[in-house]
C-alpha cells in the first residue's frame, strides 16, 4: 500500500503531511537514478561510435547526429517539460518520462538502421527532458529546509559529474562485452526500478502558480537549434551552396531574429530576455555553452583517435579516459564547497585554465604520442570540466528572485545541452573536412589539431568569463535585474570575494 504521505498533493498552496528525513533521502535517490541514466547517455554513446559506424555503415555526419539528436531535443524541451510538470503534476510527468525513456532505450538497442537509431535517440531525449527539470522541482518541493535543500542539490550536482565521467568507462566495458546495443539496454532495468519506486514513494506536487506555456517561443527554439545544427553537420556533405542547406540557414537566421522579438512581447516568455541584463547570468550561459562544447568535441575526437588511430578495444579506450573521470569526480565536490564559501571566481578560473592547457597539449597529438601526454591532457580536461558546473549554476541563479531561480537554472541546463550539440557538430565537421583527403589512420591525428585548437579557444573563453563575470560591476548588474524582476524584494547584500564581490 502507498504510504499516507506519498499521496500528499502540494497543490495551490495546500500543505499536507511532509515526508520524514528517511523518506526525503529516498526521494532524492529516486530522482538521482533518473538523472544518472539521462546524463550517462550524453557521454556513454561516444565510446560506441566506431562500432556503430561499422555495423550501421554510418558516415561521419551520421555519427554526429547519433549524439546531437539526443542533446538537441533535450535542449529544446527542458524548459517546456518543467512548465508542463508544474501545471499537470510533477510525479505524473516524471513517471511518464521514465516510461518513455525506457521504451526509447529499448528501441535504440534494436534499431535496424542509422535513421531509426537517430529517431529513437530523439524519442529517448523527449523522455529525458521530462526527468531532469522535473526531478529538480520534486527535490526543491521535498526539501523545504534551506540547508537540507542545498545539500540535496549538491548531491544532485555530484551525480551529474559522476554519470558523465563514468560514461566512457561504462560504455567501453559494455561495448566490449555485449556490443553497442547494450549501452541502451542498461537503461531499461534502472528506469523501470525508478518508475516503481516513484509510484510508491514520490509525492505529487504542482506549482502554486504555474507559468503559462509559450508555444511560439518553444517552436522558434526548436527551429533555431535544429536547423542551425543541421546546417553545420550537413553543409560539408551536401555543399554549402545547396538549396537545402541555404534554406535551413535562412530558417535558422529567421528564428534567431524573431525569438528575442517575440519573447520581449509575450507576458510569460519561455526565456525572459531581462535575465540577460545580468552579467553573471549571461556569463553562466556562455560558460555552459563553451565548457560543454569543449566536452562534446573532446569526447568525439578522443573516441575516434583511441579506437581508430591507436586501435584500442572499447574497453581499453574506456580505461584510457579514467584520468578524466577521476579528476571530474574529485573536482566536482571541491568546486561546490569553494563556490559556497568563496564564490564562483576561483573555480571558473581553474576550469578555464585546465581546459585551455588540455587543448594546447593535444594540438601536438600524433599517431604515436606517448601515453603520458594523453594521461596529462585527459586529467587536465577532467579537472577543468569537473569544477565548472557548480559555478555555472551558482552564477545563473545568483541574486534571482526565488520564483525565477528555477527557470534561470533550467536555461543554464539547456545551455549545457546546446553547447555539447554545437561542440560535436562544429568540431566534428571541421576535423572531418580536414581528414577527408586521406585514410583515417594516416590523417586523423593531424586533422584533429584544428579541433583541439577550438577546444583550447573554448577553454580560454571560460577563463575570460571567470574574470569578467565576477567583478563588482557584474555583481551590480545581477542586483539590478533582481530588483526589476521583483521590485518588492530587498536589495541584496554583498560580501567580498577576493578581488570581486558576490551576492549574499
Amino acid at each position: 500500500m502507498t504510504p499516507q504521505w506519498s499521496t500528499a498533493v502540494q497543490d495551490r498552496g495546500r500543505s499536507q503531511a511532509q515526508p520524514t528525513r528517511r523518506e526525503r533521502l529516498l526521494i532524492l535517490a529516486i530522482c538521482c537514478l533518473s538523472l544518472f541514466i539521462v546524463c550517462l547517455d550524453t557521454t556513454v554513446v561516444n565510446i560506441a561510435l566506431p562500432a556503430m559506424r561499422r555495423d550501421l555503415h554510418a558516415p561521419a555526419s551520421g555519427l554526429q547526429w547519433i549524439i546531437d539528436a539526443y542533446t538537441l531535443v533535450l535542449a529544446a524541451l527542458l524548459i517546456l517539460s518543467g512548465s508542463v510538470a508544474d501545471r499537470l503534476g510533477r510525479r505524473r510527468v516524471f513517471r511518464a518520462g521514465l516510461l518513455l525513456f525506457v521504451l526509447a532505450s529499448l528501441l535504440c538497442s534494436i534499431a535496424p538502421g542509422l535513421g531509426w537509431l537517430i529517431a529513437f535517440r530523439a524519442l529517448q531525449a523527449v523522455g529525458g527532458s521530462m526527468l531532469n527539470p522535473v526531478a529538480m522541482s520534486i527535490i526543491t518541493s521535498t526539501f523545504t529546509d534551506r540547508r537540507e535543500r542545498a545539500q540535496a542539490i549538491g548531491v544532485w550536482g555530484g551525480v551529474v559529474g559522476l554519470s558523465m565521467a563514468l560514461g566512457p568507462v561504462i560504455g567501453g566495458f559494455l561495448v566490449g562485452a555485449a556490443g553497442w546495443p547494450s549501452i541502451f539496454l542498461v537503461n531499461v532495468p534502472v528506469g523501470l526500478a525508478a518508475w516503481v519506486l516513484a509510484l510508491r514513494y514520490v509525492p505529487e506536487s504542482r506549482a502554486p502558480e504555474p507559468r503559462r506555456l509559450d508555444p511560439v517561443g518553444q517552436l522558434l527554439m526548436i527551429v533555431l537549434l535544429g536547423a542551425g545544427t543541421a546546417v553545420i553537420i550537413e553543409g560539408p556533405g551536401l555543399g554549402w551552396g545547396s538549396p537545402l542547406v541555404l534554406a535551413l540557414a535562412l530558417l535558422a537566421l529567421l528564428a534567431l531574429l524573431v525569438l528575442p522579438w517575440w519573447e520581449r512581447r509575450t507576458p510569460e516568455p519561455l526565456v525572459d530576455p531581462r535575465f540577460f541584463a545580468s552579467v553573471p547570468f549571461s556569463g553562466a550561459v556562455l560558460a555552459a555553452v563553451s565548457a560543454c562544447a569543449a566536452l562534446g568535441g573532446f569526447l568525439f575526437l578522443s573516441t575516434v583517435y583511441l579506437q581508430d588511430v591507436r586501435h584500442y578495444s572499447p574497453v581499453q579506450a574506456g580505461l584510457r579516459t579514467l584520468p578524466m573521470a577521476l579528476l571530474m569526480l574529485v573536482g566536482a565536490p571541491i568546486s561546490g564547497w569553494t563556490v559556497g564559501r568563496r564564490g564562483p571566481r576561483l573555480p571558473l578560473l581553474v576550469a578555464g585554465a585546465a581546459i585551455t592547457a588540455s587543448g594546447l597539449l593535444l594540438t601536438r597529438l600524433a599517431a604515436d604520442s606517448p601515453l603520458w601526454l594523453l594521461v596529462l591532457a585527459y586529467a587536465l580536461f577532467g579537472l577543468g570540466f569537473g569544477v565548472v558546473n557548480a559555478p555555472i549554476t551558482n552564477s545563473a541563479v545568483s541574486g534571482m528572485p526565488a520564483a525565477r531561480a528555477g527557470v534561470a537554472a533550467a536555461v543554464a541546463s539547456t545551455s549545457r545541452q546546446v553547447g555539447q550539440s554545437l561542440g560535436v557538430a562544429v568540431i566534428g565537421t571541421v576535423v572531418a573536412a580536414a581528414a577527408a583527403a586521406g585514410s583515417v589512420e594516416t590523417t586523423f591525428a593531424a586533422a584533429s589539431h584544428a579541433g583541439w585548437w577550438i577546444v583550447t579557444g573554448l577553454g580560454a573563453a571560460v577563463l575570460l568569463l571567470g574574470v569578467v563575470t565576477t567583478t563588482p560591476w557584474a555583481v551590480r548588474t545581477a542586483a539590478g535585474v533582481a530588483a526589476r524582476l521583483d521590485p518588492e524584494r530587498p536589495a541584496p547584500g554583498r560580501v567580498r570575494d577576493g578581488p570581486g564581490e558576490r551576492l549574499r
